[in-house]
């Protein structure tokens, strides 16, 4: 009976284990957002703790009136909901250059700081693929041409290959 019961005991925290939430050592990919029109981020991720990672984004934007570059850093706790499906939130900062075009054609430059946040869900396929859905709330410092209210929601779908 005692053999019995640590054998299926034995069994049962392998099977824990087996299941247990793991996140990619490093992931690189694409981060599609809508921060202001159509925005791309190149996005690495590397983990940093069992069930936390750092990202870093460098992305690109244009509108109808400017064009700029940001780089955003976010630290992130991940927690999993079920098999290879997880969700994860975190604090982040970042810094922003853009161009603008004002009335009369000429061009005015801006770049601020800005304080952002990050709530999302992830899929992690079996093979080497990670597919997000994320909102960023991003606080802006300092972009007096850029934004009038200071508080951006960016709304981005990633697709990022794991190693």
């Amino acid at each position: 009976m005692k053999t019995r019961f640590l054998i299926g005991f034995a069994l049962f925290g392998f099977t824990l284990t087996t299941t247990a939430q793991e996140i990619a050592e490093n992931a690189i990919g694409l981060r599609l957002g809508d921060s202001r029109g159509f925005g791309a981020e190149i996005s690495y991720q590397r983990a940093v703790l069992d069930k936390n990672r750092v990202e870093v984004d460098f992305g690109w934007s244009d509108g109808k009136n400017y064009d700029g570059v940001k780089l955003t850093g976010i630290f992130q706790w991940i927690w999993n909901i079920e098999g290879n499906f997880n969700w994860y939130a975190g604090p982040g900062i970042g810094f922003g250059a853009y161009r603008f075009e004002n009335n009369n054609g000429n061009y005015n430059r801006d770049s601020f700081v800005y304080l952002s946040g990050d709530v999302g869900v992830e899929y992690k396929f079996d093979f080497p693929l990670l597919l997000s859905l994320d909102i960023r709330p991003e606080f802006g410092l300092g972009d007096d041409l850029y934004d009038n209210d200071d508080l951006d929601l960016d709304v981005g779908v990633g697709v990022r290959y794991t190693f």
